[in-house]
């Protein structure tokens, strides 16, 4: 419970820091100001709450909160939608709140084979399945082509956040590093909030805090993050550059996975990229067939 509170009050406080009054609309009186950011006196005007019940707040007390009061509270501090869902992820970790009743869905630990004939139905795009805590868990054989520097570690399942943080080939495989290391602090900082008990996410984000200082620095800012569309430019050892579209659709059979699908518009050096990389995958798995 003491974790929990302190992923509370540190996520109110970081968001409130970075909130001016004249973001907020407020009148900035007097101009020597000792916090950065908002005042708590200034998001309990804005959220329609008693300083006091404010403060509670902030000291990561959640329990019993209703949920108009947690949307005024994510309208004052500006939340996104990733954010206000973080918020009321926290809320129903605290207790039987109006917002907790429901029973979440049991996660399951990989995937069907069905799911992975879709995967393999797809041809001409990286199409591959992960868990929330970016386990690669299935993937067709373009992607297992595309993601050949991740899954040059035999640890499996093969895991992106661990790729990202710990393997330095993924400063080369991802040319936006920085970017790519936001996301995945964001997005297991999202996970954490809705599942905080996922012994497996526990010893992961354990694992990163111990051994990456550009991970603890990201983890502490409490950003969260949706990542359901979207680019990524990598760089492929065989193929080269590459700037993908990506869509991330859930199975909602299948609660806790995720299907990734990359693909790049036609006649442009993405498109060819990956008919390259499609031939290079035939040419090496017939290689490796028996005689």
């Amino acid at each position: 419970m003491d974790g929990q509170r302190a992923q509370v009050r540190e996520f109110l406080t970081t968001r409130r820091a970075r909130l001016t009054p004249d973001q907020a609309g407020l009148p900035a009186y007097g101009g020597n100001r000792r916090v950065k950011g908002l005042r708590r006196e200034e998001v309990a005007l804005l959220a329609g709450v008693s300083i006091d019940y404010y403060v509670r707040l902030e000291r990561g007390n959640l329990t019993g909160v209703s949920e108009s009061v947690l949307d005024n509270l994510a309208r004052a501090l500006q939340l996104d939608d990733a954010e206000r869902t973080h918020l009321f992820d926290l809320a129903r970790a605290a207790g039987p709140a109006p917002t907790t009743r429901q029973r979440r869905p049991k996660t399951i630990p990989g995937v069907t084979p069905t799911i992975q004939l879709i995967l393999d139905a797809i041809t001409d795009a990286p199409a591959w399945v992960r868990n929330a805590r970016h386990d690669l868990l299935a993937a067709n054989s373009l992607a297992r082509a595309l993601y050949a520097p991740l899954l040059a570690d035999p640890r499996r399942p093969a895991n992106t956040a661990r790729f990202i943080y710990l393997d330095p080939a993924a400063r080369d495989f991802f040319t936006d590093w920085e970017r790519a290391a936001d996301d995945i602090a964001a997005m297991l900082r999202s996970e954490a909030g809705r599942n905080p008990d996922d012994k497996h996410l526990i010893e992961l984000i354990g694992e990163l805090s111990t051994r990456s200082d550009e991970f603890r620095t990201r983890w502490a800012a409490h950003n969260v993050r949706f990542h359901r569309t979207g680019h990524k430019k990598l760089h492929h050892p065989v193929v080269g550059d590459l700037d993908l579209a990506f869509e991330a659709m859930e199975f909602p059979a299948h609660p806790g996975l995720t299907l990734l699908v990359y693909t790049a518009p036609p006649d442009t050096p993405t498109a060819d990229a990956l008919e390259l990389l499609a031939t290079w995958t035939a040419t090496t798995d017939n290689a490796h067939q028996p005689t």
